[in-house]
């Protein structure tokens, strides 16, 4: 018989606050992270804004020590997991250290890090490099650092599936809980801004504000012209429901079911994308053993991209059929823009917020229907309404899918 997967901690830094509470809090008042980049020179862009952590001190969470080895994605997943333990009343020790595991996505964490590195071996010599950077190098280093430091002997994973990337962590995570290969897993994701990243996407004009108009995320908006580009890390702290029930420990809601599908027909689009979508939340909905009717709230990835928001609203409307226009459906992205590999972490962690408290986070900076995008996007204002089950849904432009369900737990 499977395991029951249940959350017990959420540890978030992001453009909108630290610490679970604060972050929930900014979400249901609509507050929204975007502010001029300080981590680098945007002088030669016609974007200049970002939602940046202005506020991210290391040292508070981590020390002093080993602090220089860790690049920016590796501080803010340690910092985010130290959050997370904490809020769980989790303590790793020598005892369930061996059946604690780690499952990260993250997809462009490593950039900076490889460029510089880079650059240092091609100007100075590889001779010249310094070791110690090479660790960052590796796209596995945040989630690898998270077990060295607290101490975690179970597996380790990181997972590169882009926007859906944490989702599909948390999934994994499920899976070796549920298959008793762990009674406890951090999951998550974690991306930092960085000007690769900034450069790669505004060049390609991804980036709102590239074709000189004022930069705005307004998910679902008819305005919309492209993402705001963020960070963020997330780690939501899983268990067998058995394991944390004897430990005593906060129960948050239940993951009751996920699915994921890739789609060959994907493109950057989204214009022939869809039917990896509707396979992953079908295959969320069997594994939960519920119902349509049973969803109440639905936590769209819609990033202010013409393509995927229209995809997301088609998607909904064709397995939904009429019931459709009275779910809500809202982005949290509208608020704390694209962090990609960390955003179905952090969407997750809005859906629990919401089980919690009875409150929807809103879809903000909605003024102008798409005709094509014609459901409750809850608009610029948070709504009191009673969740016991939220669907949480992902999808790359290249092809993955991602679905996660999630309930009150009883």
């Amino acid at each position: 018989m499977k395991r029951t997967v249940v959350i017990t901690g959420i540890g978030i830094i992001s453009p909108i606050g630290t610490g679970k509470n604060i972050f929930w809090d900014a979400l249901f008042h609509g507050r929204t992270g975007f502010s001029p980049i300080t981590l680098f020179d945007t002088s030669q862009h016609h974007v200049h804004v970002a939602g940046e952590i202005h506020d991210f001190d290391p040292v508070r969470f981590l020390g002093k020590k080993g602090l220089r080895e860790l690049d920016r994605s590796t501080r803010l997943l340690n910092a985010a997991a130290k959050l997370a333990l904490e809020d769980s009343n989790l303590e790793i020790t020598d005892d369930n250290a061996p059946s604690a595991g780690v499952s990260i996505g993250t997809t462009f964490g490593s950039l900076h890090s490889i460029f510089q590195f880079d650059r240092a071996g091609l100007i100075e010599g590889p001779r010249f490099v310094n070791p110690s950077h090479f660790p960052n190098t590796v796209i596995n280093s945040p989630a690898s650092r998270v077990s060295i430091r607290y101490k975690m002997k179970g597996f380790n994973t990181t997972i590169s599936t882009g926007f859906c990337a944490s989702l599909d962590a948390v999934s994994y995570a499920s899976d070796f809980i549920r298959l008793n290969r762990a009674d406890i897993v951090l999951s998550g994701g974690v991306e930092e801004l960085c000007e690769e990243t900034f450069i790669g996407f505004a060049k390609l004009g991804y980036i709102s504000g590239s074709d000189n108009s004022e930069p705005c995320c307004c998910p679902f908006d008819n305005r919309r012209n492209g993402i705001i580009l963020s960070e963020g890390a997330g780690i939501i702290v899983l268990e067998d429901e058995d394991h944390a029930v004897k430990r005593g420990a906060p129960i948050l809601a239940k993951i009751a079911g996920y699915g994921n599908a890739f789609d060959p027909s994907g493109d950057s689009g989204f214009n022939s994308a869809g039917q990896g979508l509707k396979k992953a939340i079908a295959y969320a909905l069997r594994e939960s053993s519920l119902s349509l009717h049973d969803i109440q709230y639905i936590s769209a990835s819609a990033n202010s991209t013409r393509g995927l928001d229209r995809m997301e609203t088609r998607v909904i409307r064709d397995i939904f059929g009429e019931r459709a226009f009275s779910i809500p459906v809202s982005s949290i992205k509208s608020m704390v823009g694209e962090t990609f590999s960390a955003s179905g972490a952090l969407a997750l962690a809005a859906a629990v917020g919401t089980i919690q408290h009875g409150i929807i986070p809103p879809t903000v900076n909605y003024r102008e229907k798409d005709p094509s995008c014609d459901l409750d996007y809850v608009p610029n204002i948070a709504r009191n309404q009673p969740v016991d089950t939220a669907l949480v849904i992902a999808s790359d432009p290249y092809g993955n899918n991602s679905a996660i369900i999630v309930e009150k737990y009883e």
